[in-house]
């Protein structure tokens, strides 16, 4: 993972998908602005100084309270100005609870997260990309 410098006027972020022994998704509620109230993978902004890997954990932690390890880069995209890259990731330790951005964080299984009012593209990314929940 590289450290991303937020060129032509993107906002450099990161998503994580993790999946439970059952296949099924991590999401969380949006607890704040883009996207306030809807359903998205866990994530957020690069900070100044961090690479990519460093962001996920910290983002993880603090919108699951679950500590990861950072696997393969899934997919790159863009919404608006937030440039994001999903890397898929690994439970290493912490109890899973909604954090600071998350008004709600569980597992789902594909049924329950097509029927979730889920940020926009976000179905259809996943779908792409192979990435989407078993069940």
């Amino acid at each position: 993972m590289t450290e991303r410098d937020g060129s032509a006027g993107s906002v450099p972020c990161v998503g994580g998908l993790l999946y439970d022994d059952e296949g099924r998704l991590l999401v969380i509620q949006r607890g704040h602005d883009p996207g306030r109230g809807l359903w998205s993978v866990p994530g957020g902004r690069v900070e100044p100084g961090e690479d990519d890997a460093a962001a996920l954990v910290r983002e993880m932690h603090e919108e699951t309270g679950l500590d990861v390890a950072p696997g393969p880069l899934v997919g790159r995209v863009r919404r608006g100005p937030f440039a994001i890259a999903d890397y898929r990731c690994t439970v290493v330790g912490g109890a899973l609870r909604p954090g600071d951005d998350a008004m709600d964080a569980r597992f789902v299984d594909r049924a329950t997260f097509a029927a979730l009012p889920l940020v926009d593209g976000l179905l259809v990314t996943l779908g792409d990309w192979g990435a989407l929940p078993r069940g």
